[in-house]
């Protein structure tokens, strides 16, 4: 299971966008959110990586 969030924000003249993951841990099998303010070109190669 896998849930995708991105949120456009906008500071002055740059564009920043939050992206937030669920990502599962392998050692308890709990779910835990991750989250991250990048450029919005690399927003697929976070939500793609493990």
């Amino acid at each position: 299971m896998a849930k995708k969030s991105v949120a456009s924000l906008q500071t002055g003249a740059k564009r920043l966008t939050k992206a937030i993951k669920m990502v599962k841990s392998p050692k308890s099998g709990a779910y835990t959110f991750v989250e991250s303010i990048m450029d919005p070109a690399n927003v697929k190669a976070f939500l793609s990586k493990k």
